[in-house]
């Protein structure tokens, strides 16, 4: 079964945005997590933010990617709903960490904070509704 017949064949609440939408959105917030990841990163190498301030983005990043390999190749949706708690929880983190520091940077989390607390209602919903499918 391919990984969108899989999905597909999930129960899912009737809000669940369409898979293109989905995608869509990613378009749209992965170009603001690249330009404001890369300053942290930037600005940590050139030692002006310590690394306890770039390690929330770190995390986030490595939990970002993840998902996607656990949600739809290894179609392990308790996994997948640990996984984005991760990444919504990092995210207040890197807000509090960066803002003394990068304050655009900080705003610039909010349209990620809000896709992310979505898809993870979202996902928690398809979790507690196809356990063990």
């Amino acid at each position: 079964m391919t990984w969108i017949d899989w999905y597909n064949s999930l129960a899912k609440p009737a809000w669940t945005p369409a898979p293109q939408t989905i995608g869509t959105i990613w378009q749209i917030i992965y170009p603001i997590i690249l330009v404001s990841f890369g300053a942290v990163l930037l600005q940590w190498m050139r030692g002006k933010i310590p690394g306890m301030v770039a390690l929330p983005f770190a995390i986030n990043l490595v939990a970002n990617l993840l998902f996607t390999t656990i949600q739809f190749r290894m179609r392990n949706l308790p996994l997948a709903a640990l996984d984005i708690l991760i990444v919504w929880g990092t995210i207040i983190w890197c807000v509090v960490a960066i803002w003394p520091h990068l304050k655009w940077v900080a705003l610039a989390q909010i349209p990620y904070f809000v896709w992310v607390s979505i898809a993870t209602w979202l996902q928690l919903w398809i979790t507690t509704h196809n356990w063990g499918k």
